[in-house]
Formats: structure tokens, C-alpha cells, sequence
């Protein structure tokens, strides 16, 4: 079984940084994919950057540019720095990892090709 534990959460102003970090116990070991995921009050999860193990990423058009993910030392923690931090930018923030063959069609920003869940690290934006 794999947990995940989220940290760096936190309330910042707009224009701030905040950097995300997500430690995996247990066996964590995939070929496919990793990531961060949000959901603020009211509207559904979305899909904020992922990594594969290759090392491709992949981000959301809306924080492309201003985040930045990685897996940090040891390979067992995954991290999201996040710059210009904006309002919108509000959520709850989850970190997420794929062990399973899912079905190809579902793509890697999509939540459900995950199966492990962190509980959630809540960031929060003031104008």
C-alpha cells in the first residue's frame, strides 16, 4: 500500500510562492504517472501538473509557466513550486499517483487515472 502526505500549504498574497511537497511511504514504484491536483468549494478537481517517471510533464494551461513540478531527493517525495501565486489559485491541492495500466484515453490530467490520494494541503491566494 502507498500513503501520501502533503505539506506547504498555506496563505500567501497574490503575486507570492509557496512550494508543495509530497512524501510516498511504502512501495511507490510506476511507470506511469504523478501529480497535483486541486478542487476549490464548489467546482469539480482539476488536473494542476503531472510527471511521469520518464520525467515528461504536463501542465495545466492555466498555471503553465508559474509552476513548476519535480521529484525531489529522495525519488519518494514529489514537489510543486508554485510562483505568482494568483487568487483563482485558491484550492485545496492533492498529490496523486498512478500504480495501475489505466485505459489510454484517459489523459494524465485527468484524476481519475489516479489511485493513491494524499488528504490535501489547503493554499490559499489573497488579492
Amino acid at each position: 500500500q502507498v500513503q501520501l502526505v502533503e505539506s506547504g500549504g498555506g496563505s500567501v498574497q497574490s503575486g507570492g510562492s509557496l512550494r508543495l511537497s509530497c512524501t510516498a511511504s511504502g512501495y511507490t514504484y510506476s511507470n506511469h504517472w504523478k501529480g497535483w491536483f486541486r478542487q476549490a468549494p464548489g467546482k469539480e478537481r482539476e488536473g494542476v501538473a503531472v510527471i511521469h517517471n520518464n520525467g515528461t510533464t504536463i501542465y495545466a494551461d492555466s498555471v503553465k509557466g508559474r509552476f513548476t513540478i519535480s521529484q525531489d531527493k529522495p525519488e519518494n517525495t514529489l514537489a510543486l513550486q508554485m510562483n505568482n501565486l494568483k487568487p483563482e489559485d485558491t484550492a485545496m491541492y492533492y498529490c496523486a499517483a498512478q500504480t495501475m495500466r489505466t485505459n489510454p484515453a484517459i489523459q494524465p490530467l485527468n484524476a481519475m487515472r489516479y489511485n493513491y490520494w494524499g488528504q490535501g494541503t489547503q493554499v490559499t491566494v489573497s488579492s
